[in-house]
């Protein structure tokens, strides 16, 4: 394995894992490079939904073959990053024998310091105490940027999807078992926000206060001067909130599209028969901050 690199620079292994260990190699570091078994890489796009469109960024990328794979299966583009120079040039040789080099390249780079912008989906294996410094670079990306992480999780930042792999060639970590994370980055609403809703040829206003960790809302909303608690879930730029359902307010359901400083989209009131279905907006009127996990570095 690669952990040597990790703490110089972070050259991952979510290219490079999980199978018998290979011979040390003549790159940076010198470190023992262990391929990623195939059905892992591919389990892992297929929970990132990879398609053409995509730009994929690996850290860690090792022999290339996350990168080549999404290039030659799925019609995407990217790049993958390490610090082991003889992985590299191998990298970029699989890439010009899978006839993908216009496609992807790899380059010698910490992965901090790489701009990841760019990138619709990343792949990555790295240590937990790793995943929770990289992990607020990556919740400043592009709301819906889709992140896959191989063995380790992101720390109190849920993820939506986990599957565990029979892998029986593997011998590190848990052997014969692979466990892969998938997430979305959520965009940012905590604050104050103020609607104003026809219920009824009555314009109804309401405003709402909440807080935001990761992907999961709470807070209240005031409807006609009684304030109500409400949880709600982002995934990408999609929100959907629940508020009242008891205590003689009616269910109130709120989902929408983010915007900047807006959104946009539908409440239903009640249940069943009853219930009405509404177009809703709402306003960005006090920006807040986002709610501190307890493990943050």
């Amino acid at each position: 394995m690669k952990f040597a690199s990790m703490m110089v620079g972070i050259a991952t292994l979510a290219g490079s894992l999980f199978a018998l260990p290979a011979a040390s190699q003549d790159g940076r570091g010198d470190v023992v490079y262990v391929p990623t078994p195939q059905v892992v890489v591919d389990t892992m796009l297929e929970m990132a939904k990879v398609g053409a469109g995509d730009y994929l960024i690996d850290l860690g990328s090792g022999d290339g073959r996350i990168v080549i794979t999404a290039a030659s299966k799925f019609g995407a583009s990217g790049f993958g990053v390490d610090l082991d120079t003889y992985l590299l040039k191998l990298a970029n040789q699989n890439a010009q024998k899978a006839g993908v080099t216009g496609k992807v390249h790899f380059v010698e780079q910490n992965l901090f310091l790489t701009d990841l912008s760019r990138a619709t989906v990343i792949t990555s294996y790295l240590l937990p105490e790793m995943n929770l410094k990289l992990r607020p670079k990556l919740l400043t990306l592009k709301p819906g940027t889709r992140i896959v992480t191989h063995d380790y999780h992101m720390g109190q930042w849920d993820a939506e999807e986990r599957r565990d792999l029979i892998v029986p060639e593997k011998v590190v970590g848990t052997p014969g078992i692979s466990y892969i994370y998938s997430y979305v980055v959520p965009a940012r609403v905590p604050g104050k926000w103020q609607s104003l809703v026809s219920i009824g040829g009555r314009e109804t206003p309401m405003e709402f206060t909440l807080e935001q960790q990761f992907q999961e809302l709470e807070g209240k909303v005031e409807i006609r001067d009684r304030s109500v608690d409400l949880r709600g879930r982002i995934l990408g730029e999609r929100i959907r909130m629940v508020a009242g359902g008891r205590g003689g307010v009616p269910r109130h359901e709120f989902t929408g599209q983010i915007g900047d400083g807006s959104i946009t989209g539908t409440l239903i009131i009640g249940e069943g028969a009853s219930r009405q279905q509404l177009p809703w907006t709402a306003k960005l009127v006090q920006r807040g901050e986002l709610k501190r996990a307890s493990d943050d570095l």
